[in-house]
């Protein structure tokens, strides 16, 4: 778990593109982008924009791919965005995206603990 509030969670994915792939999801069950309440999609997004500025601080990325499926390719019926740390030449290319697994529980805990110190670093709240 990377971020837990009352409207929204955060974890890594379990089988990430890269160290630090992390999933905001709401609590409440929305399934697609478009079934999200307005009132949520701000802070839905600041959340997604927060862990995207995070990666940088956490597990040393360039920048960040946040992408949002509705439906086709939507792996789980309920709204999730992913944010995915990206640095230049990291292999992404298109559309053909090779998971990878993390070594270990250990490991999975360092990139969720930084990722966690990296969001409390940084300035404003939610």
């Amino acid at each position: 778990m990377v971020l837990d509030d009352e409207r929204f969670v955060a974890f890594l994915d379990t089988r990430p593109l890269f160290p630090g792939h992390t999933l905001v999801v709401p609590r409440a069950h929305h399934e697609t982008l478009v079934d999200l309440p307005e009132a949520l999609v701000g802070p839905f997004f600041t959340r997604a924009r927060r862990l995207a500025r995070a990666m940088e601080d956490a597990v040393g990325a360039v920048g960040s791919f946040v992408a949002c499926n509705n439906r086709v390719s939507q792996s789980v019926p309920h709204l999730h965005v992913h944010v995915v740390p990206r640095t230049p030449r990291d292999g992404l290319r298109g559309f053909f995206w090779p998971r990878q697994r993390y070594t270990d529980s250990a490991h999975i805990a360092r990139v969720g603990a930084a990722l966690r110190a990296a969001l409390a670093a940084q300035p404003g709240s939610w």
